[in-house]
């Protein structure tokens, strides 16, 4: 997991001031704001040659045309295959032991994205750049496992789960999992910053717990509580407002970094289980090219 920067919080200082913020991606602070929010690491920042994982490159392209990178771990005989989302900040490299266990403990082939500007991925990153991209790396998936989109399984950590709640809520998936998401990026922001209106401020939404209730598949989340970052309302609240199959998992005395005790790690797999068959394997997904 990652952090999420404070820094934005000057940024959207900046922003409130100028009267701009209102203005979304045309306020001339958005690009502040998204410098702010999303911590990048580029390559070749990041431990690339891996051993922990034996991980191939994966190329594809955005709805807008960014050339997009990540790493797929195949399985030879997988319970479900799954997207697998960052925070915002560093890169896939940062993944390695997380797709080890998701590729080995619980039999998951895998796809992890690099967001547009991230890692090896092109472009800068932006709320609405990030679902586009995630979208593109289901695409990617799905081809590559000859599933329907419909059949992969969304994770997302942080702000990933933001991004694997849009795609969700959308247009549907096998499963849902998520680690540490917030209810809204405001909502976050406004929790470590109480002196400012963040609601009013930050142009960037990722408006999670409206759009979760448009999920109806089944829902795993896991929350620590005592998380610095995103406070565990937050968590609670999410699975609060879901509908359909769901559980909760309380991490004890759990950090925003900290990793996933056995507790969770049953729990994923009795999720795994348990989610709906495969979509008839006659049904396409859309066409995308493979490297």
């Amino acid at each position: 997991m990652q952090r999420l920067s404070l820094c934005f919080v000057l940024l959207a200082a900046l922003a409130s001031n100028s009267g701009c913020a209102t203005l979304g991606p045309y306020s001339p602070t958005a690009s502040l704001e998204a410098r702010g929010i999303f911590q990048p690491a580029k390559f070749p920042a990041g431990e690339w040659n891996q051993t922990a994982v034996l991980a191939q490159d994966a190329h594809f392209t955005a709805a807008d045309g960014t050339k997009l990178h990540g790493w797929y771990v195949a399985h030879e005989q997988p319970k479900g295959h799954a997207l697998l989302l960052h925070g915002n900040a560093g890169n896939v490299t940062l993944l390695a032991e997380t797709l080890r266990t998701l590729n080995r403990r619980h039999k998951l082939s895998v796809l992890a994205l690099d967001y547009r500007g991230f890692g090896k991925s092109e472009g800068k990153p932006s709320e609405q750049g990030l679902y586009q991209d995630a979208r593109a790396a289901r695409r990617w998936l799905a081809e590559k496992e000859h599933i329907a989109e419909s059949d992969v399984i969304l994770m997302g950590v942080s702000l990933g789960g933001a991004v694997a709640i849009e795609l969700a809520a959308h247009e549907g998936a096998r499963g849902l999992v998520l680690a540490s998401t917030f209810t809204s990026l405001p909502a976050a922001a406004q929790s470590r910053t109480p002196w400012l209106p963040m609601n009013f401020i930050l142009a960037t939404r990722m408006d999670s717990l409206s759009k979760i209730k448009d999920y109806h598949g089944p829902l795993l989340i896991s929350h620590g509580d005592a998380d610095e970052v995103v406070p565990y309302k937050q968590g609670q609240a999410l699975y609060e407002a879901a509908s359909g199959p769901k559980k909760f998992v309380t991490v004890g005395g759990g950090k925003h970094n900290d990793p996933q005790p056995e507790e969770y790690r049953l729990a994923l797999d009795e999720f795994v289980d348990n989610l709906p068959p495969l979509a008839a394997a006659s049904l396409k997904t859309a066409s995308v090219h493979l490297e």
